[in-house]
């Protein structure tokens, strides 16, 4: 089999196909357990996502993605991440984003004032979604 030098990357959501190419030299992404880089014939892997950007390097370039939770499934040099969400840099409403942020903090506060481990639990990911946006948003 022949050495490939490049990856196809996909990230989709249950609402639609956020991103696809297939002259990827390098996808990082972060993991539930850390940051993996990976380049052209990495081993097979499967890995839970964490809230944070996902990077593709492409020969000079980057894009930066916000993908907010899911998973990434890579083998013969394929990689799909499959997300709860996910927004390519120059999609992202940083209004929105930080609209969402002042909401999911006033949440903290009164579930925290209510003792409401629920609410906090839903308030601090939603704070974590809306940092996640603003800063792929700053790339």
């Amino acid at each position: 089999m022949a050495e490939n030098s490049v990856l196809t990357v996909s990230i989709v959501t249950p609402d639609s196909q956020v991103y696809d190419d297939d002259q990827v030299t390098m996808l990082v992404v972060n993991t539930k357990e850390g940051e993996l880089g990976i380049l052209p014939n990495h081993v097979p892997v499967i890995a839970a996502l964490a809230i944070d950007e996902v990077r593709v390097k492409h020969s000079q370039e980057e894009d930066v993605i916000a993908v907010n939770g899911g998973f990434v499934e890579f083998s013969e040099n394929t990689a799909t991440i499959v997300a709860d969400t996910a927004e390519n840099q120059s999609d992202i409403d940083v209004a929105r984003a930080e609209s969402a942020k002042k909401r999911a903090e006033a949440t903290i506060r009164k579930a925290q004032q209510a003792h409401d481990n629920s609410e906090l639990r839903r308030a601090q990911i939603s704070l974590r979604r809306a940092i996640n946006r603003i800063n792929v948003s700053k790339h």
